[in-house]
């Protein structure tokens, strides 16, 4: 894939489990589910919303973890337990008048495939399912939660010019 395909992106779509995590989920005592996120993850997808993309999570799962997680970041849309992830993805899009092929959608398994068909750019992690590597437009070379997601909005970011040293990071 060219690179410069990465121009019409306008939005990031993501899924959480094996995109922003390595799929792992753990359950302590109480029941409750624990996930592990990257920080670099969330530095990119911090500045890409300073930035003007919009960034949309829509999970099968459930977990006001992961919800506080991104709300923490910014990120204004999370849906969870969302059955029809193409119907929440267009109802998104249309919302913000985007354009399908101005998306971006990072995904990692079958639940994943209708919205992968159907957006400008649809990428995987490296540790993605075959069916989903190979309708992926690029295949990361960073696993789900080890930075894919950084990878990706940072790419995104520099064809268009828009990434840069964040002012509020004070040097040494």
């Amino acid at each position: 894939m060219v690179l410069t395909e990465f121009k019409s992106i306008r939005a990031f779509v993501l899924d959480v489990d094996g995109v922003l995590t390595d799929g792992t989920v753990q359950v302590n005592e109480e029941g409750h589910q624990l996930r592990t996120f990257n920080i670099k993850d969330g530095y990119a997808m911090q500045l890409a919303i300073k930035k003007g993309y919009p960034i949309f999570i829509i999970t099968g799962g459930g977990s006001k973890g992961v919800e506080q997680r991104m709300k923490g970041l910014g990120i204004k849309e999370v849906y969870s337990k969302v059955t029809d992830k193409l119907s929440k993805m267009k109802e998104l899009a249309y919302d913000y008048k985007l354009e399908l092929n101005q998306l971006m959608y990072i995904g990692d398994d079958i639940p994943d495939f209708s919205c992968m068909k159907s957006v400008g750019v649809a990428v995987s992690p490296a540790d993605a399912v075959e069916e989903i590597k190979k309708i992926s437009h690029y295949v990361s070379g960073f696993c789900g939660g080890k930075g894919v997601v950084r990878e990706l909005i940072e790419k995104v970011m520099k064809v268009q010019g828009k990434w840069y040293e964040d002012e509020t990071v004070k040097s040494i």
